[in-house]
């Protein structure tokens, strides 16, 4: 699986990511939203070798694409894709991306990439993501793709030791293709 956009690369997560993996992942302030943050490289080495799918779009599962920089062949983010259990239409996107690298577009690139090739090659129906109501920059930018907010759920994960606050947005394919053709 390998995705190409005019700057990016999106390819497998692999064991020659694991270190540019962890000096993004590791930081608690790009994390703060998230629930896995490593604590040592091995953390990661274990995430790549243990946790993904071996193969992109098998239900039950998720799949890790690496974020590169075309120029300098750079990992910069990250992009998770979970096949959901039991419903092969429906698949949910969450995505990071190193905070040298925020604000430039990278996230909504990796995005388009992604959705575009969910929606149009692989023919799924609808597409989530779930959101801290914190990140006020990932629901920006979900909104600007065109995915509306269907739920929050108030104290539904555990992160950290905290009960915090879920919003899920979404869009179906029809919605994707009217407003990205």
């Amino acid at each position: 699986m390998k995705l190409e956009t005019k700057r990016l690369v999106l390819e497998k997560l692999e064991m020659k990511h694991a270190e540019a993996f962890y000096s993004y992942r590791s930081d608690a302030e790009t994390n703060k939203y998230q629930g896995w943050i490593p604590y040592a490289l091995e953390d990661c080495q274990h995430f790549i070798k243990n946790r993904i799918a071996k193969k992109f779009n098998e239900t039950g599962t998720w799949y890790q694409l690496a974020i590169v920089l075309h120029s300098t062949n750079e990992m910069i983010g990250d992009l998770g894709i979970h096949f959901i259990e039991g419903d092969d239409q429906q698949i949910e996107i969450g995505c990071t991306i190193n905070k040298e690298y925020h604000a430039k577009g990278y996230a909504k690139e990796a995005i388009i990439a992604t959705m575009n090739h969910l929606f149009c090659e692989l023919k799924k129906h609808r597409v989530i993501a779930s959101v801290d109501p914190k990140n006020t920059a990932s629901i920006k930018l979900m909104e600007k793709l065109g995915f509306r907010k269907e739920a929050h759920f108030k104290e539904s994960i555990l992160i950290n030791e905290r009960w915090v606050d879920d919003v899920i947005y979404a869009i179906l394919a029809s919605e994707w293709t009217a407003t990205n053709d």
